[in-house]
């Protein structure tokens, strides 16, 4: 690094201050409060914290059902009886999963597609998870329970990425008869269902409509 700073700092500590400032959401200042932390903490709870780290690389994985990260296979959703298999919540990451779930109004099962489609970015139906999504629909055998679909709800951001990969899956899923639809209001165009309190979600979750009715203010694909 050659700010000027780190002139004043050990090399170790401008090394670890670079890797943080790297991590999404991290800017420079709050890097350095991260490392200074680091400096006071104790070594077992910087061992701690390393270990964590570890762990979390190690024995994560994705759920080969439903692509949400999980420690086990399948993850605790899809293993769930308790949970209306019937129903799939479709959304990008698992990090919207989380933020669904934390709303506490859905009890059916989830699809993580991994991303959506961008043919800009070279992000098509091969690089997403949509083909393995079909095939739950199509085959209940693949399916916690085997329980056929009826509905697939389509929890995709309300931008101009998120209605071109809705509108992929529900011309995908047109032929097989199982109602699609959308979540509705609560969401503006162009937010983030991540960045989405519980109660907005409650609403989109509670409002959902057909797949077909364009969202208030969308983009069309």
């Amino acid at each position: 690094m050659n700010d000027r700073r780190d002139s004043a700092a050990p090399e170790s500590v401008a090394r670890l201050v670079a890797k943080l400032q790297g991590l999404p959401g991290i800017g420079r200042r709050s890097a350095e409060r991260i490392a200074f932390w680091v400096l006071k903490a104790s070594e077992d709870e910087c061992a701690a914290l390393a270990a964590s780290i570890n762990e979390v690389k190690r024995s994560v994985r994705h759920c080969a059902t439903c692509w949400n990260l999980a420690d086990h296979d399948p993850c605790a959703i899809c293993a769930d009886r308790t949970r209306d298999a019937s129903t799939i919540l479709v959304v990008e990451q698992p990090r919207d999963l989380l933020s669904l779930e934390n709303a506490g109004m859905y009890r059916g099962v989830y699809h993580v597609l991994m991303g959506r489609l961008d043919p800009l970015d070279g992000v098509g139906p091969d690089s997403l998870t949509l083909r393995d999504l079909e095939r739950r629909v199509r085959e209940p055998a693949t399916h916690p329970s085997r329980t056929a679909v009826r509905e697939v709800i389509l929890g995709l951001n309300p931008d101009m990425e998120g209605d071109t990969t809705a509108l992929w899956i529900e011309r995908q899923l047109a032929a097989t008869g199982v109602r699609v639809t959308r979540l509705a209001r609560g969401l503006p165009s162009g937010s983030q269902i991540e960045f989405a309190n519980a109660a907005v979600l409650a609403d989109a979750l509670a409002g959902r409509r057909a797949s077909a009715e364009p969202a208030s203010g969308s983009a069309r694909p």
